[in-house]
Parts: structure tokens; sequence; C-alpha cells
């Protein structure tokens, strides 16, 4: 199981993090953002100053099949040997893709995910899954293949905007869905216009435990771990969508749009009560907005959901539901005309 570090002196804890780790090389990859912005504040430490440098493009876009053999190019070119190590500093584009490279690079090395990103820190880069996107669908090639520790540092989280909290903030709602109704009523008082930096951090490492908990009872996503997949079916689609539209929405967004579907669906075939639903969906909407669809998009959006790695056949769409908050019920699997209908409740509870 991946060790989990809660930083309180990021070069002290990245020092004795590295130095830990028995190593021939070492290697940064970063993005053009992170490379500028987070790089900096640790090259105090004479290690990462002196590391062989990778950055690719930033955003999710990029999180390619070009850009993973530039990583594995920037190895093989710097002599990296299966016992280096690469630190990803980054968030979720950055731990997936690097953790991808890293688990395929001489057959595996080891790694090392810093997120700079609330959504990095409480979902990418933590519980073992790597991967890029392929062919236009996310995630569509990737590996389990977990960090070797992944350091956790608040103060990243000061340098990000609005969006970029609220993208990890949904992740985080999702994960007291799955866990219990005090969490998830704690996080519906969160108040994004006001940020209350250390009750986020405290709520960021209690959703990583929970996160944890899942995880060590199934790395390899064969039963329980895909409760964490609820909001996903419909958010990944929602992803791939606006990615082929030139609309390109941030991760969590999407899966936020995707609790409002999935928990329709919860609603109509497992019972989840109307009153969690619409507290949670009036949530949503006052601080995600809406990504905008209309009726002639859903055959397509239903074909993306055909291709999703849960589905059991290529020709049936498996959700993550559930009956209550903590209350899961996996293996669940949707009509097209239910699928349909929850979309329909989503462009109504959005005012489309």
């Amino acid at each position: 199981m991946q060790r989990i570090i809660k930083s309180t002196n990021l070069i002290t804890d990245i020092e004795k993090t590295v130095s830990g780790i028995k190593h021939d090389k070492l290697f940064v990859l970063t993005d053009e953002h992170t490379a500028n912005l987070c790089f900096p504040i640790l090259e105090p430490f004479a290690a990462i100053k002196n590391a062989s440098r990778i950055v690719i493009p930033a955003n999710d876009t990029n999180k390619t099949l070009e850009n993973l053999a530039h990583i594995w190019k920037h190895l093989t070119q710097n002599g990296a040997t299966r016992h280096s190590l690469l630190i990803n500093l980054g968030g979720g584009m950055i731990t997936d893709i690097g953790g991808f490279a890293a688990a395929t690079f001489k057959r595996g090395i080891t790694y090392v995910n810093i997120p700079t990103t609330l959504l990095g820190a409480v979902d990418a880069a933590v519980g073992g899954k790597t991967g890029i996107n392929f062919e236009g669908f996310k995630n569509e090639i990737g590996a389990f293949y977990p960090a070797e520790c992944v350091l956790i540092s608040s103060r990243f989280f000061h340098t990000l905007g609005r969006e970029d909290i609220l993208s990890g903030f949904s992740e985080m709602l999702k994960h007291a869905l799955i866990s219990a109704e005090a969490e998830w009523e704690r996080l519906l008082a969160f108040d994004a216009g006001n940020i209350d930096y250390e009750w986020l951090t405290d709520a960021v490492f209690r959703s990583v435990s929970i996160k944890e908990g899942i995880v060590e009872k199934d790395p390899f996503e064969s039963h329980i771990r895909k409760a964490l997949n609820l909001g996903h079916t419909v958010g990944h689609a929602f992803e791939s969508f606006a990615l082929e539209t030139a609309r390109p929405v941030l991760h969590g967004y999407a899966v936020a749009w995707g609790l409002i579907a999935e928990l329709y669906l919860s609603h109509r075939m497992c019972g989840f009560p109307k009153e969690e639903l619409q507290k949670t969906v009036r949530f949503i909407h006052r601080n995600y907005g809406a990504f905008a669809l209309d009726c002639d998009d859903y055959e397509h959006l239903y074909d993306i959901m055909k291709h999703d790695k849960k589905n059991a056949s290529a020709s049936s769409v498996n959700f993550t539901l559930l009956s209550g908050i903590g209350k899961i019920q996996i293996n669940q699997v949707a009509g097209k005309d239910l699928i349909f209908q929850s979309l329909d409740f989503y462009r109504d509870s959005v005012g489309l």
C-alpha cells in the first residue's frame, strides 16, 4: 500500500522521502504551468534542483500517447535505469501520465506523486490508477501501478483558483456520498466564495482516508473499489464529448454533472432518497453551473458510455449507484431509456 504523507514542511518531507528511496538517477516531470509555479518551491532541496527535468504541455488534452513517448524518450536519452526514481509534480494529468510512464518504462520504475491541485490530492495521485486518453476516450489506456509515496501539501491549495478548487471538491463530495451522511452534510456547507483553507485541508485528508480505505480492500477494482466510480460513467461521457466538441471542461466539473444523472438513476433504481438527491443537485447547480447539451446529443453520449471500462459487455452500461448515503450498489446496469431520462433530469436540474 502506498504511503500518504501529510506534509507540514515540504522541503524537509521531500528530502526524507527521496533519501529514503534507493535510486541511481532522479527525474522530475512537470507540465509547463507547474514548471514555472511549483518547481521553484522545491528547488531549495539540492537533489531536486539538480534532477533531470521533463516538461510537457499542460491540461488534460495533452494526456496523450505522443507526450507519453516524449517522457519515455527523455528517460532513455538521459540514462534512466530500472533503479531510477521519477517524481510527478503536478495535477491529475501529470500523476496519471507520469505514473503510466513509470509503470511501463523498463517494465516499471519507482515514482513519487506530489499533487499540486486539489483534484490531484484527493483523486488522481492516490490509489495507483495511471493512464492516458486515447482515440477520444478518457483514460482508455492505463495500468494499476501505485506510487511509492504520495506527498500532499496544502501549500499548493492557496495557489488555486475557484474552478480548480471546485474541480477537486466534486471528488470529495463523491467520497462523502459513498461514506457517511455526516461528512456529506459537512461538505454541503462549503463556501467556494470564501474558502477556509484550514477547514478545506482537514476535509481533504478525511477524503483521502475514505479512498485509501476502499483501495486497500480492493486494489484492482474487482469489487468495492467500484464505489469510487460514482458519477464517472456519465461524467466521463460528458468530458469526452466536451473534448470532441472543442469545449473542454475540468474533470471535476464533469464528475459533478455526472453525479446529478447518476443520483437520479440511484433514486429510480435503488431508492436513493429524494431529499438527499435534491440537496446534492442544488449544491452542484449553484457551484458548477451547467454543461450545455440537448436531446440530439443523447445517442452519442450513450455510445461513449458503452466504451466505459467498467462495462461487462459492449452492449450494456454499468453504474455504481447508491440506495442511500454510504449504501453502495455496484454493478447496476441501466437501460438506454432510463439513461436518457437521467440526461433529461440533468438538463432540467441545471436549467437547460
